[in-house]
């Protein structure tokens, strides 16, 4: 049995709420449709961070880094939670990922293994499992993804003909800082104009239409809904500094 959840004292859940009021006015200032999806990025967090977004925003698109910090929070959080798995994605953790009832997405898929490995382990008697690959667009060697280009087409073509537990939602980029920096002062991203061409091309190959970019974040989030992202990762603008890893406290 998890433990309940401890509640945030009132300031904290009018900072957090108004916070977030504020990145969604952002969000829709720059976008021209349909404003993108809204990840909140809770990562070493308090658990009673995202219960008082949940309970006062109604918001429930969370976004969790670590596999272990995940299972954790959804057990003792609500099960309408929508979950997105934004971290470095491991062979060994996917089972593990894939057993969460309520995870709505995985947005790193980097290997037709992994595929493979979350397919598999995904129950037939719950919803198909959202995916996003994640795409190097930068090709520096620090970041995890496959390259842009034929090896993004064969990880999607296996998802699509070879995952039936497994929906293609899109493809992610966590981008250059240094192109980050370049669009603040007027220049298109570069990595999200990768991205949006290699989501021609795999749409093109398969013969699939509509797939979702998943690209932006708390330092660029504008910039990447201005160049088509429909899905925003973004964390300390709306909860603040994270603290270390091993002082995080999530419960």
């Amino acid at each position: 049995m998890a433990s309940p959840v401890a509640l945030s004292d009132p300031d904290r859940v009018e900072t957090l709420t108004l916070a977030l009021s504020f990145v969604a006015s952002r969000i829709a200032s720059v976008a021209q449709s349909k404003p993108p999806r809204l990840v909140a990025v809770s990562k070493l967090k308090p658990a009673s961070d995202i219960q008082a977004l949940y309970a006062s925003a109604g918001h429930r698109h969370f976004g969790e880094n670590y596999v272990q910090e995940l299972v954790d929070k959804a057990v003792q959080l609500p099960s309408d939670i929508q979950w997105h798995f934004i971290g470095s994605l491991q062979s060994n953790k996917c089972a593990t990922l894939a057993s969460i009832p309520n995870l709505f997405a995985v947005e790193t898929v980097d290997a037709v293994k992994k595929a493979r490995k979350l397919n598999d382990a995904r129950s037939e008697q719950w919803e198909k499992l959202n995916v996003f690959i994640q795409v190097n667009t930068s090709g520096e060697e620090s970041k995890s993804g496959v390259a842009p280009g034929k090896e993004t087409v064969e990880v999607a073509r296996y998802i699509v003909n070879d995952c039936p537990r497994l929906k293609l939602l899109g493809l992610m980029t966590i981008g250059s800082i240094a192109r980050s920096h370049a669009a603040a002062v007027g220049e298109q991203n570069e990595d999200f104009t990768v991205l949006l061409d290699t989501k021609q091309l795999v749409e093109s190959e398969l013969g699939v239409d509509s797939l979702e970019l998943s690209m932006g974040m708390s330092q660029d989030f504008e910039d990447a809904i201005k160049q088509g992202s429909t899905n925003v990762r973004i964390g300390s603008v709306i909860f603040g500094a994270r603290p270390p890893r091993k002082s995080a406290q999530i419960n």
